[in-house]
């Protein structure tokens, strides 16, 4: 019989879901704000006729990104009270998240890891600093709508280009963390962020340092 242990409480797997779920609202309404729906025939699958209404993606937008600020704040507070550091990069992880890369094509042996591998710590780390810059760009962005206030137009050109650019970079890691998941030998961590529980044998095995 399959022995497992507790890799993820409750409230990390809430927040886990609401960042991504709201994340991927976002994206998906926010280039909807863009030409690209109508122009690409979105619009024509059976109920996205609404997807290139610039009213309805705008306000779905906003609850999105205010469910995405708040999630991301709880997160960095909730770990920061309770002295949960692990996810953060250490001396040594980019040289051991190339060796982990390799190792996930079959060019190396894998590394024996913490709770966390170092790849996982590089790339929590870009997404942290993306789904921040979102979050300020986002915020400056719509700073403007707030009535007698007036900001720099080149100041909210840039802050337009910036929270773009950003949130196709965001969209690309998530991607590729969706697919690295895929891969063989990281398919034993998904359960882990729906039960909160990971196979004791497997931990063992790729986690020793946890």
């Amino acid at each position: 019989m399959m022995t497992t242990r507790i890799r993820h409480s409750l409230t990390v797997r809430i927040t886990h879901w609401i960042i991504a779920l709201s994340g991927i609202l976002l994206l998906f309404s926010g280039f909807g704000q863009l030409p690209l729906y109508k122009r690409y025939y979105v619009i024509k699958i059976p109920g996205l006729a609404w997807s290139s209404n610039y009213e309805i993606t705008l306000v779905i937008h906003y609850l999105a990104a205010a469910i995405f600020t708040a999630a991301v704040c709880f997160h960095l507070v909730y770990h920061y009270r309770r002295r949960e550091f692990g996810i953060l990069p250490k001396r040594g992880d980019i040289g051991d998240s190339i060796k982990g890369f390799k190792a996930m094509f079959g060019l190396g042996d894998e590394l024996h890891h913490e709770k966390f591998q170092a790849k996982q710590r590089i790339i929590y780390t870009i997404i942290g600093v993306t789904s921040l810059l979102l979050i300020v760009t986002g915020l400056i962005k719509s700073y403007k709508n707030l009535g007698a206030i007036v900001l720099d137009p080149m100041l909210l050109q840039w802050m337009a280009f910036i929270h773009t650019i950003t949130g196709g970079i965001f969209m690309m890691l998530f991607l590729a963390h969706v697919a690295a998941l895929l891969l063989k030998n990281h398919r034993p961590m998904i359960p882990s962020m729906i039960t909160g529980k990971i196979d004791r044998e497997y931990a063992e095995k790729h986690h020793p340092g946890w």
